[in-house]
């Protein structure tokens, strides 16, 4: 059976919060204010995620080279988030342990000890294990000159997945997310921001606004600047990081943090059970945030520094696929890319009788969740009825039992013995327990629909189409599944065949 196209709910005249921009922080903001019981509107003018919200290194952490730069407090901040993201979300975010192989000539082993001690003590580490010394074995996939590391906790997530289940959790508490969908400007006018909108078929629609968010992410600068006519008060740095997909490097499910010559770190973590994700780079980036690629420059880099570490020696002609994000960071006149900090900045202005502007530089997917928090702290003297602080319980879509991906998947094949392993368990970490909602009372892998390839079928790009606002063939392969890896460009046109059918219904009667 197929589902219909999400349907876009009507305007309002008014709303409380209108945010613009589908990141991380944009959607994190919109449902925490519509669970407060504030009226919200949300503006994306791609995808949600589309930029640098997938195309993160995938890390919930708290960022132990974080402590090197003496930014305690974002560390502890983020290693308690981290607590709370895993009871959340259980089926998305998966404990992943860390092996940090020890070069002397780098950062003395004393160094390191104490500040994994303060990584594993500062947070409130809970449910994660400890942090411990290391001697390797000869089957190490290391070069045998490194014999010594150590090993600590933090967690992986998808996510472009976090930010569409934050969507989806926004939308489900009453907020209307519109995605394709470019603020061409805003105006205040009698204590309201009036937005005036364009839709990706040309058509303009407006709308208006007691309070209005900016998490444009790299193009919050911009948007101030060029769309709102407003000025600054904080500068942003944009810093490009890249990554770099390779076949996996070796067997096991840990993740490995390599120390650099320049004192940087470059992480490689196992990717679709299939492959390694390395990353990420840290330099300076001044053109399009919508047209950023890797450059040779950070494929060779990324190459070297795994190549110093591990017996498997990589080159170019290895990367499967590469994936480069923009982050926007508040400029604090750091002469190393990679020391700029992480940490958010919240600038407000306006008042509630001309019209609240709350702008968003910086962040950390990790805390996207006590950033929204913080901006509706800022808001709440307009907004004297909202509700109080609600999201550090609540778990999100799909996480709504607490089960991890593991013990769903034990649970659908107990169930639906019939379904393939790899879809089970990608079902599972994808979707949590609303899982079952693809299923829909289907008892076969034929009643799934059409076969695109890797374990992809219709009713479950159906279902995204339906309830997760996908739209084009690299909506759903690049950033509701991670499948583009494995289907080849046959399979894509196919889904693409599929997709225009859905928007065209007598094309489908065709097929």
């Amino acid at each position: 059976m197929a589902h219909p196209t999400l349907a876009v709910p009507p305007l309002a005249e008014t709303y409380d919060l209108a945010v613009v921009g589908g990141g991380i922080n944009g959607v994190g903001i919109a449902a925490d204010a519509a669970g407060r019981g504030l009226s919200v509107f949300l503006c994306e003018k791609d995808d949600l995620a589309s930029h640098t919200s997938s195309a993160s290194s995938k890390l919930i952490h708290g960022g132990l080279r974080y402590l090197e730069h003496m930014e305690f407090r974002l560390v502890r901040e983020a290693l308690a988030e981290r607590e709370v993201l895993l009871r959340k979300a259980a089926h998305l975010v998966r404990p992943l342990r860390f092996v940090l192989p020890h070069r002397p000539h780098l950062r003395p082993a004393w160094m390191i000890r104490l500040g994994l001690f303060l990584y594993d003590h500062i947070g409130g580490r809970r449910t994660l294990a400890g942090s411990h010394g290391l001697k390797f074995a000869a089957d190490s996939p290391l070069r045998e000159d490194i014999r010594r590391g150590f090993e600590y906790s933090d967690c992986w997530v998808d996510d472009a997945r976090l930010v569409v289940l934050n969507a989806m959790a926004a939308r489900e508490r009453g907020a209307h997310i519109h995605t394709r969908t470019r603020c061409l400007g805003a105006r205040r006018s009698k204590g309201l921001w009036h937005l005036h909108l364009e839709r990706q078929d040309g058509s303009r629609v407006s709308l208006r606004a007691r309070a209005l968010v900016n998490a444009a992410g790299p193009w919050v600068e911009s948007f101030l600047k060029e769309d709102l006519r407003q000025q600054s008060r904080y500068g942003i740095r944009l810093v490009q990081g890249s990554h770099l997909i390779v076949p996996a490097m070796y067997q096991g499910d840990q993740a490995y943090i390599l120390q650099n010559e320049d004192r940087r770190i470059v992480f490689v973590i196992p990717y679709m059970q299939h492959f390694s994700m390395i990353g990420t780079t840290d330099r300076d980036y001044h053109g399009d945030p919508g047209q950023v690629r890797i450059s040779s420059e950070e494929t060779q880099y990324l190459l070297s520094v795994v190549n110093a570490h591990f017996r498997q020696q990589l080159q170019a002609s290895d990367v499967i696929a590469s994936f480069s994000g923009v982050r926007p960071l508040c400029d604090d006149e750091s002469g190393d890319p990679s020391a700029v900090t992480r940490d958010y900045t919240l600038d407000l202005s306006g008042t509630a009788e001309s019209g609240l502007l709350l702008s968003v530089f910086g962040g950390k997917l990790t805390t996207y969740r006590r950033l929204a928090e913080s901006a509706l702290a800022l808001l709440a003297p307009a907004f004297p009825g909202m509700r109080p602080a609600w999201t550090g319980k609540a778990a999100l879509p799909g996480g709504e039992k607490g089960q991890s991906a593991a013990e769903l998947t034990r649970i659908l094949l107990a169930r639906h013995p019939w379904l393939a392993p790899d879809l089970a368990a990608r079902w599972a970490a994808s979707y949590g327990c609303r899982a079952w909602e693809l299923l829909d009372q289907r008892n076969s892998e034929l009643a799934l629909g059409e076969h695109f390839g890797g374990h992809l079928h219709a009713c479950e790009v159906d279902y995204l189409c339906q309830q997760e606002w996908a739209m084009s063939a690299e909506d759903i392969l690049w950033r509701r599944s991670k499948l583009g890896l494995f289907l080849d460009a046959d399979q894509v046109a196919s889904l693409e065949s599929y997709l225009a059918s859905r928007r065209h219904p007598r094309q489908r009667a065709a097929r």
